[in-house]
């Protein structure tokens, strides 16, 4: 349908309105580090409205997962083949065993794993579904440029190389749950690819976020052989 009042975020009094269109339906920036090395199978995980897989469903096989039903019914009106309500932290539930020659989370989704077991599983389990020479690609919030740029409903922690993010979205009286977000930077993902199949290959700064300039980052991850 359309949209007939803004989608807010909220963090206790603290109120913005969600950029819909440019999170989920601006235009897709080809990545040159990533987009060669896909040529098979490529599950997107918080795929949103489709954006990333409606651009790879024509070049592969692309299968879009996402928690919430309404996106995944806007994926399947836009166009997307195989869209599926779906949890990227249980993948093996979900899918056989080498499934998957490559893999995409875009939207510092993957910092929705609250621990750093929480995170490690989450790796290995990507491992499970996808083959042994797989490629993936994520991103994240860098913590300490967040809290510096004041990122809306981030929150600095004791733990120095950490900080939260806490916040649940409203549309037309209908509320979200709350989302805690765990901001990690690309050196707790390296650590927390050890004792699983993959390696950080490379890491860049990120896209920028509406709320700052250059807070996020974005890294490649490979099979180790």
């Amino acid at each position: 349908g359309e949209q007939t009042e803004p989608l807010l975020d909220r963090d206790g009094d603290e109120t913005r309105e969600h950029a819909v269109e440019e999170y989920y339906f601006g235009e897709r920036t080809p990545e040159s580090w990533f987009e060669p090395r896909v040529d098979g199978a490529l599950l997107d995980m918080g795929a949103g409205a489709g954006r990333d897989a409606l651009y790879f469903q024509d070049r592969v096989e692309t299968v879009a997962i996402d928690p919430s039903e309404h996106l995944v019914e806007t994926m399947r009106d836009r166009g997307v083949d195989d869209a599926r309500v779906g949890d990227m932290f249980a993948l093996r539930e979900q899918f056989d065993r080498d499934r998957f020659d490559a893999a995409l989370s875009i939207g510092s989704q993957l910092q929705l794993a609250t621990t750093d077991h929480a995170l490690r599983q989450f790796l290995a389990d990507l491992a499970f579904v996808t083959t042994d020479d797989a490629t993936a690609m994520v991103d994240g919030y860098d913590p300490g440029r967040a809290v510096e740029a004041g990122v809306f409903a981030v929150r600095d922690d004791p733990d120095p190389g950490l900080a939260h993010r806490v916040f649940h979205c409203e549309y037309e009286g209908d509320v979200g749950r709350t989302l805690l977000f765990r901001l990690f930077g690309v050196d707790r993902l390296e650590a927390a690819t050890v004792g699983t199949p993959w390696a950080v290959i490379d890491a860049i700064e990120g896209p920028h976020d509406d709320d700052g300039d250059g807070v996020m980052w974005r890294a490649l991850l490979e099979k180790r052989q």
